[in-house]
């Protein structure tokens, strides 16, 4: 019996950052603008190719664009995550820990939310200690960013070098470490 509830928490954790799993993220309406500089979703975002570059609206409601970051630093990782989702949550100490140990190198860290709700989403920033550039144009899983890059579940990441080539993709924990560290190393 113990292992059947085990298993069940561990399929809902598994399945609770899906797509189509917003039930809980009610919908909240924004004025604020997104921009986006592509016209087909997820067209070339794979490992090798040029990243597609996209604003959205920062916390304090500037908007926020990838390639404000990208050109400046030698690695960019580009983390999709919501305050909502447990797996985001949990990953969030391995990218607080990358950001400490690799920022004075080059490495920025910029947070894309697919959240409805800018409260939960402000709060959530500062309760995980996310202290770098983050983005929301707070419509979820109708985040133009994610619909760009084909997000159908989160955590997701792409990584980016200073060209703007992206290097990695969804990278976690350890592998996210030993990536950052390898890169910026040679």
């Amino acid at each position: 019996m113990k292992k059947l509830i085990i298993l069940n928490i561990a399929a809902m954790l598994l399945f609770a950052c899906q797509s189509k799993s917003n039930a809980n993220t009610p919908q909240e309406s924004t004025e604020q603008e997104t921009t986006v500089a592509a016209d087909t979703p997820a067209e070339g975002t794979e490992v090798g190719n040029k990243y597609i570059d996209f604003k959205l609206p920062g916390i304090q409601g500037n908007n926020v664009a990838v390639s404000d970051y990208v050109a400046k630093n030698k690695y960019t990782l580009v983390d999709f995550w919501a305050s909502w989702c447990p797996p985001c949550r949990a990953e969030m100490p391995t990218i607080v820990k990358a950001y400490a140990d690799f920022h004075s190198q080059g490495f920025e860290v910029v947070g894309v939310s697919l959240d409805n709700n800018r409260d939960s989403w402000v709060i959530s920033i500062e309760q995980l200690g996310m202290t770098w550039p983050q983005m929301s144009d707070l419509k979820g899983w109708e985040c133009a960013g994610a619909k760009l890059y084909n997000i159908q579940s989160i955590p997701a990441n792409i990584l980016v070098d200073q060209q703007g080539i992206i290097v990695a993709k969804d990278l976690r924990g350890e592998e996210l470490l030993q990536k950052v560290a390898e890169l910026l190393n040679q």
